[in-house]
């Protein structure tokens, strides 16, 4: 078994935040991307707070959990009968995004220290 810390110190928070790209399509808050990176510098410990309540409780607040799937169709698609002339674009709240970002960083550490992945 893992043994994964289920506290989120406030520098990943803030790198994670950085990380995300500004010219993405606003998620279901309605909170762009350059905002967010501005707004971290003041939130960056109150998100550490409820980041660390979902990890340590085990409990994923409803808001977090909610997405909304966007149908675009792909220009001069000669056939828009076919699925494949359509793309989806997920909304999802922005801090779901953060944790999903910190979830996969722990996955990738782990895989890569205990080799659960091997290459010939």
């Amino acid at each position: 078994m893992l043994n994964i810390s289920p506290i989120i110190l406030i520098k990943e928070i803030s790198k994670l935040i950085r990380s995300l790209l500004n010219r993405k399509v606003l998620g279901l808050n309605s909170i762009p991307n350059k905002v967010l990176k501005v707004a971290a510098l003041v939130i960056a410990k109150d998100l550490v707070k409820v980041a660390s309540y979902c990890f340590t409780s085990r409990i994923i607040l409803k808001s977090l959990k909610k997405s909304i799937i966007i149908v675009l169709h792909k220009e001069e698609k000669k056939n828009y009968s076919l699925l494949g002339s359509y793309r989806l674009i997920t909304l999802k709240n922005m801090l779901a995004k953060v944790l999903e970002k910190h979830i996969a960083n722990i996955i990738s550490k782990a895989t890569e220290e205990y080799r659960l992945l091997l290459w010939n």
